[in-house]
Parts: structure tokens; C-alpha cells; sequence
């Protein structure tokens, strides 16, 4: 496990995290617990969250991951570890949290915030992340851009730049991102803070494995230029990258238990692709898991692969297969899959 800064921050984080939306929900507290202790035994620092987990969302249960984790985050020497969490934006249609917000104004973010704090036991997060955009924009499967105004979405942005800036200059955020972010968004971002002289976004939390390589047209060369760093998440596709939905044998696995994640993950073209991959995979004697997570720490944009898991030997596996290098040849054999079917999981 390496540990590296942000760039232009005192920010370290361990390039490999782990994400806990199934803590709560398909992950019960002394479960949940174990991973984070072996994640943390691992040399894993960077644990991420989200005030409307655990995943699939529902009222009964929102909060219960970052109460979890804070109950276990009582235990720890608090600088010794990096937490990350994420404000859920309008427009998912959630009435039930925060009384279903129209806005990411200061008093939103500031109540999510205080929301979060309090379940985590801390006074502090390390990185303030909006979950997704505020305004309408093709995310979680979706792949069509609807052209229709929705008002002065950059004055929206400016809004939610100084609502960020007000919560770090209170001590309460230590840096800020973005997650299931555009570029056209990102730059919006970066360009209000050097305008305004407000805090920079310093990641984006977006999907990135090998059945969506989406990021790499236009968000790759906005983390080269603006020195931005991706939190990779989804790198197994939602498991689908370890091969198991191939049999669909086990009724608990996430695809099963939640058929409405189906159309994000049960498009046509993506088991062909997946069995193209553990052709490739087996051909250099590897799990699939293992070149689905060594490609996804390769890319230079990459700051850290979110990994997340039902069960503590589960992450294990994860952590495992994770710290395998690809070789060229390997990275190469995947390019011509990816060239014959690019991106069957947007």
C-alpha cells in the first residue's frame, strides 16, 4: 500500500480506499467493523462514506453507514486516518432527506454537514464531497444528455463553491470534491475558485473500471492540468468484474437481491465483455478481479481505488487481487478488448 499527498495539499491518502455503502444494509455493524480494521491493518487510510448510505437508499436506513463507521471511528486516532464523506444533491428525488432540499445552499450543506459530523463522532471531515450535480445531467446508467434550461446552473455553482468555502474556513472541512461530476461541471468549479479566490475541488469521485471508461474522454485531461485526482469507484462494476454474475448462483450478491440496479448493469453487450476480460485474465494467469483492479490503479489520473465489499473475506479477496501489477502485455490485451467493446456499463 502506498500513501501519497494530493497534489498542492497536506492531504495523504492510501492509493488503494475503502467504500462502505453496504455497511447497514447488506453489511451489519460487527461485519462492517472487521473491514475497517483489517482495511486499516492493510495500510488503508482513506475510508469513504455518503450521508445517504447505505445503498439502495431508503429512509429507514439513510445514516446508518456513517453511524457504523463512527462508532469504530471512536476507537481510532482520528489523524491517522482520512475521511472522506458526500452531501446528496437535489434532483434523485429523496424527499425524505433533509425534507427533500431544492438547493445546495449554505443552510443545506451546512445541516448535512452537522448530520454527518454527528454520526461519525467527529468534529471534522477531510473531504466534503457533493454527491452528485444539482441539475439534470445523464449519471448512474444513464447516457443521454437532455438539452433543456434549468436556469443559471454557474450562479448555482458559485452558490455551492462559497457554501464549501464557509464550512472549511469554520474548521469543519478540510478540502473539497466532486463526485459523478461532468467536465463541463469541474471546470465551472475550478474556474468560480480562481475567480473568487475560494477553495479548489481537489478530486472527483466518479465510476471508472473496465466496462466504463467514460472518465478518460475529457475528466483525464482535466485531472493532468488541473492536477485533480480521481477516486476511483465501482472498480469491480458492482462485482460484475469478478466474474460471479456469469453463473448468477448467489441470491445475496448485490445484482440479485437488487434487480433495480439492472439497468445500470444488465445492459446486452456487457457479459460478452466480461467473458472477453476473464479470457484475458486467465490467459496471464490472473483472477479477473485482479486485472480489473490492477488496470484501474494503473492510470496516472487515478489517486485511489475505492474498494467496497459485502463480507470481510470479500475484501480480503479485493485487497489481494488489488495489489497485483499489470504487466504491459496485460494492459495491452486489454486495450484491444476495450477496442472492440468500449464502455457497455456508462
Amino acid at each position: 500500500m502506498h500513501n501519497h499527498h494530493l497534489p498542492g495539499t497536506d492531504l495523504a491518502v492510501s492509493d488503494i480506499g475503502l467504500g462502505t455503502m453496504t455497511f447497514g444494509e447488506q453489511t451489519d455493524k460487527a461485519s462492517a467493523h472487521a473491514q475497517l480494521d483489517y482495511a486499516l491493518s492493510e495500510g488503508i487510510t482513506l475510508f469513504d462514506m455518503a450521508e445517504m448510505y447505505p445503498v439502495p437508499p431508503r429512509a429507514e436506513t439513510q445514516g446508518a453507514t456513517e453511524t457504523i463507521v463512527g462508532q469504530w471511528l471512536a476507537r481510532q486516532a482520528r489523524d491517522q486516518v482520512i475521511i472522506a464523506t458526500k452531501i446528496a444533491a437535489p434532483s434523485r428525488g429523496f424527499v425524505w432527506l433533509r425534507n427533500g432540499p431544492l438547493a445546495l445552499d449554505l443552510a443545506n450543506m451546512r445541516e448535512a454537514l452537522e448530520g454527518s459530523l454527528k454520526r461519525l463522532k467527529t468534529d471534522y471531515v477531510d473531504l466534503y464531497q457533493i454527491h452528485w450535480p444539482s441539475r439534470p445531467v445523464p449519471i448512474f446508467g444513464a447516457t443521454q444528455y437532455e438539452m433543456r434550461d434549468t436556469g443559471d446552473e454557474a450562479a448555482r455553482i458559485e452558490e455551492q463553491l462559497h457554501a464549501l468555502a464557509t464550512l472549511v474556513a469554520e474548521g469543519k472541512v478540510r478540502y473539497i470534491g466532486l463526485s459523478n461530476e461532468t467536465p463541463w461541471g469541474v471546470m465551472r468549479f475550478l474556474e468560480a475558485a480562481g475567480r473568487l479566490g475560494l477553495p479548489r475541488v481537489i478530486t472527483i469521485q466518479n465510476a471508472y473500471n473496465l466496462l466504463n471508461r467514460s472518465f478518460e474522454s475529457g475528466l483525464s485531461e482535466i485531472c493532468h492540468r488541473e492536477r485533480l485526482g480521481l477516486l476511483a469507484y465501482s472498480p469491480l462494476a458492482f462485482g460484475l468484474l469478478t466474474g460471479k454474475y456469469l453463473t448468477h448462483a448467489d441470491p445475496e450478491a448485490r445484482l440479485n437481491r437488487f434487480p433495480q440496479f439492472g439497468p445500470r448493469y444488465r445492459k446486452p453487450a456487457i457479459d460478452p465483455a466480461v467473458e472477453a476480460y476473464a479470457h484475458i485474465a486467465e490467459s496471464f494467469g490472473l483472477p479477473l478481479g485482479a486485472l480489473a483492479l490492477g488496470f484501474v490503479r494503473s492510470r496516472a489520473f487515478t489517486a485511489s481505488t475505492l474498494l467496497g465489499a459485502r463480507t470481510l473475506d470479500q475484501l480480503k479477496e479485493n485487497i489481494a487481487h488489488a495489489k497485483i501489477v499489470l504487466s504491459a502485455e496485460a494492459l495491452a490485451a486489454v486495450e484491444e478488448i476495450h477496442l472492440r467493446s468500449p464502455n457497455p456499463a456508462p
